[in-house]
């Protein structure tokens, strides 16, 4: 009998010694903490917003094609760090990604102020073009002498004019409101002081308790965040001017690049570039599928600009080429007309 325990005794134990080792060899994501390489991620918008959508994408194709060994850690929202705030954590080490909007960089890089001149672009193909070619490289060269590393261009998208006060269709309409303009950016501030109206700096966090306490009257935005913040529900005037592009450069610190082994930095290129695509087609959906909440909301007053009436604004914003010519560069402003004049 007592043979005949330790006999099975023995047996289960080499069962559960083989069925132990047996899932070590299988689970393929378990590295040492001197493998395993973690990424943060941080960003000011909505997860449900082309840039969200974009990180958690790219997050999931790193963690399924290194097998767990690099882990990307998304944080939207705001999250960790708000607008003004990410830059210098990145270049502190605190995060190890960020997604700033472009206007956003103007405070520490002026250049990058091309892109809030008023219809500069005529659509996204004209903008990718631009970063495509020397005004791409010219920003980017920019980034790297002060030891950032641009690792892909986002599209969020065309800018509207939204406000709780009236239609706005004309620049005199403008007169006494106020709008929030994104920090950084003087092309901005002075576009909406052009247009008779007052700009005020402020968070994307804090956008819509500024909106809903009319602390202040109107804000531009893309038709993508102004759905996924809930917007267009304290914003009963939209102008559909598309008078300004808003894209977003995913950037990390230059010495932390590259420290990271060749074939993860390789890995991680061809993955945001993949990721890069698909964003900038899920930028065109959510807009347009944005559009269609907003209009069947009936919360909403909507206006297109006609083509007569858009003259009126660019004839109204037009010297802001000028004012800033020599912030910006008589070079990058020459390219942006090139692209203009060449359809």
């Amino acid at each position: 009998m007592k043979n005949r325990l330790a006999l099975i005794l023995c047996i289960s134990l080499l069962l559960f010694a083989v069925s132990g080792c047996g899932k070590r060899v299988e689970d393929k994501e378990q590295f040492s903490p001197d493998e395993k390489i973690v990424l943060k991620f941080s960003h000011v918008t909505a997860e449900n917003t082309p840039k969200g959508l974009a990180a958690e994408r790219f997050a999931e194709l790193v963690k399924e094609r290194t097998r767990g060994r690099v882990e990307v850690q998304v944080f939207p929202n705001s999250t960790l760090y708000k607008d003004g705030e990410e830059i210098e954590a990145l270049k502190s080490g605190a995060v190890q990604m960020i997604a700033p909007a472009t206007s956003k960089l103007s405070g520490v890089f002026p250049l990058w102020q091309v892109f809030d001149l008023p219809y500069a672009f005529a659509d996204e193909s004209k903008v990718h073009q631009a970063m495509d070619g020397y005004i791409g490289s010219r920003l980017f060269e920019g980034l790297r002498q002060n030891n950032l590393h641009a690792l892909a261009f986002w599209d969020s998208g065309f800018k509207v004019m939204t406000n709780n006060q009236k239609p706005v269709v004309h620049p005199d309409d403008f007169a006494g409101l106020s709008f929030r303009v994104m920090i950084n950016s003087q092309v901005l501030k002075k576009q909406f002081e052009k247009l008779g109206a007052k700009p005020v700096e402020g968070s994307f966090d804090d956008l819509y308790r500024a909106l809903e306490s009319r602390t202040i009257d109107g804000e531009e935005n893309t038709i993508s965040n102004i759905c996924s913040k809930n917007l267009f529900k304290v914003q009963p005037y939209i102008t559909v001017s598309n008078h300004g592009y808003m894209g977003y450069v995913v950037l990390t610190d230059e010495k932390y690049w590259n420290g990271l082994p060749e074939d993860i930095r390789g890995l991680l290129e061809s993955t945001l570039a993949e990721v890069t695509e698909w964003e900038r087609q899920q930028a065109l959906r959510m807009n347009r599928e944005g559009m269609q909440t907003i209009t069947a909301s009936g919360a909403v007053q909507l206006h297109y600009l006609t083509d007569d009436e858009k003259s009126e604004w660019i004839q109204v914003l037009k010297p802001l080429y000028q004012e800033f010519e020599y912030i910006i560069g008589p070079d990058l402003i020459e390219s942006v007309e090139e692209l203009k004049n060449n359809n």
